[in-house]
């Protein structure tokens, strides 16, 4: 089917070199994962979907994030002056290379090289790209369009305002990733299950989002943000009795995007 899911900041191979390196422990670097997100869209290609996850940590290297946002200040040696460093994502110090994890504490003893970068981005985020971009195109080749689902969770403290965090957040970068019919049919999908769903607030879709939906293109992104409380508990990161009802619910979605996004995607 013309669907592929990604899940960009599930990974949880953590390089000794990278825990040498850290300041904190492997609990604390955890916390700034998508947990097992990658196992609650493991039935994706189930429905003829294609299933992309990141098998390296957020913390080490970030592919929701352009190849080059990198923050100066986290480096022994001058960067080249084509990176980006003055996004509002290096600023909150999670850039491509994180300063800090979701908590705000710093990750590193020390300063990084740029070949620290380097090496990162050509060992884990261009390939992650390299795969996606594939699939992506592979799709839209084969059945004219393709729906992107970027798949992500949220922290009980996702909302600044201290309101309360909905179920779940969908983004489609107010507009302009995807096309309106397939974003109010998710939508309306999700809460029939029950699902308190909110749109572009706080999350309105990140780097892959941006980068990958080109609905003039016939390629449709939405980023999908699920309230981690639904199905773990976040202070030990264990998977909670409500782990099993949220993977059946996202199983199904992917069955219905299965029937219907094709038609969805044509007819816009």
């Amino acid at each position: 089917m013309p669907l592929v899911f990604s899940s960009p900041h599930s990974g949880r191979d953590y390089a000794p070199e990278f825990l040498a390196a850290t300041r904190l422990d492997p609990l604390a670097l955890r916390r700034s994962e998508d947990c097992y997100i990658e196992e609650i869209f493991a039935a994706v290609p189930d429905h003829g979907g294609t299933l992309i996850a990141a098998t390296f940590p957020r913390a080490w290297c970030d592919a929701n994030r352009e190849a080059w946002e990198l923050d100066p200040a986290m480096f022994a040696d001058p960067l080249p002056p084509w990176v980006n460093a003055a996004s509002s994502r290096v600023s909150a110090g999670l850039g491509t290379l994180a300063r800090v994890v979701s908590s705000g504490e710093a990750i590193y003893r020390g300063l990084l090289r740029f070949e620290d970068a380097q090496s990162r981005v050509a060992l884990c985020w261009q390939p992650y790209h390299d795969a996606l971009a594939r699939a992506v195109d592979a799709a839209r080749d084969r059945f004219g369009a393709c729906l992107l689902i970027d798949c992500h969770s949220m922290p009980a403290h996702a909302c600044s305002d201290r309101r309360p965090v909905p179920d779940i957040v969908l983004g489609d970068s107010h507009g302009a990733s995807c096309a309106p019919a397939i974003l109010r049919a998710v939508d309306g999908f999700l809460a029939r299950r029950g699902y308190a769903v909110r749109r572009n607030d706080p999350y309105a879709g990140g780097y892959i989002t941006r980068h990958y939906g080109r609905p003039a293109g016939n390629v449709h992104a939405v980023q999908v943000e699920i309230a981690r409380g639904l199905y773990m508990d976040e202070t030990d990161l264990s998977r909670r009795p409500g782990f099993a009802r949220v993977q059946a619910d996202m199983t199904a979605l992917a069955a219905f995007l299965a029937g219907e996004a094709g038609s969805l995607m044509l007819a816009e």
